[in-house]
């Protein structure tokens, strides 16, 4: 029994064996918090989702090590997505510094449009996954993107990419 539990006094977490109180942890945190900034945070965020991505991309397992991620196609899209996203926000901060990552972001993109391109160019269904797929969206209004426009109606009918149906039109 240490000489402060002897005296009545309840031992604190994380004291004992050198480390360090809750109190000084939390101050340490707070400094932390007071030097760090978003543009750092946005950057190493970045820096994870490229490496999450990555990992993603990777060839799939056996399945026996819970350890070893498995191959998923539409996280490597969200990471691609995501950090496309993050870059133009730090466009606006640290435009000289983003080579490196726009770079990591091409191999990426390069290896994901692989990976596409050996399954026939359609990622695999979260649903195939054993994920919930999306709910199918509905046709807005009373033209759906492959039929012709009305006559008389001053939309233009769909174009060639967009009738085979490879082309997401928003609000269609």
């Amino acid at each position: 029994m240490s000489a402060q539990e002897q005296a009545g006094e309840p031992m604190r977490r994380g004291q004992g064996a050198g480390e360090p109180s809750e109190e000084e942890l939390r101050a340490a945190y707070e400094a932390e918090l007071s030097r760090i900034t978003t543009t750092d945070m946005i950057a190493q965020t970045a820096v994870s989702l490229l490496n999450i991505g990555a990992t993603r991309l990777a060839p799939a397992g056996d399945g026996q090590d819970p350890a070893q991620p498995q191959r998923d196609l539409e996280q490597a899209r969200d990471a691609i997505d995501a950090v496309k996203a993050l870059l133009e926000i730090l466009e606006r901060r640290i435009p000289q510094e983003l080579g490196p990552l726009r770079d990591a972001l091409s191999r990426l993109q390069m290896a994901y449009a692989r990976e596409l391109q050996s399954l026939g160019g359609t990622p695999v269904p979260r649903a195939a996954a054993g994920q919930s797929a999306p709910p199918p969206q509905p046709a807005s209004g009373p033209q759906s993107p492959t039929q012709p426009p009305q006559p008389g109606s001053d939309k233009p009918g769909p174009g060639p990419a967009e009738s085979s149906g490879r082309l997401w039109v928003p609000g269609r």
